[in-house]
């Protein structure tokens, strides 16, 4: 059941979605930029394999796709709301009001 927000509520619960979500990509790619790029850059004689797999790649491609799901689902079911984005009746009648 989507819960009702007054206006401010709800620009303040999408503020902060947004936020979130923006940390959580910018997290992501500093993962990717320092396990891709940084561990795949040694000659690959040094490399240390996983499976038939460079590390660096686990690490980047595998290992971060998981964890970053995880991460989504944990970020969802304890910081998003569910909430209706239209106004609610109160709200549409003060603004009615207010123009009247």
């Amino acid at each position: 059941m989507p819960l009702k927000f007054t206006k401010k509520e709800r620009e303040k619960q999408i503020k902060k979605e947004a936020i979130i979500c923006t940390v959580m990509y910018i997290v992501f790619f500093i993962w990717w930029l320092v396990t891709g790029v940084g561990l795949g850059s040694k000659d690959p004689s040094e490399y240390k394999y996983i499976l038939g797999f460079p590390m660096w790649f686990i690490l980047s491609c595998i290992v971060s796709f998981v964890l970053f799901c995880i991460a989504t689902v944990v970020v969802v079911k304890f910081y998003f709301k569910d909430f209706d984005l239209e106004e609610t009746l109160e709200e549409k009648e003060e603004r009615q009001s207010d123009i009247i």
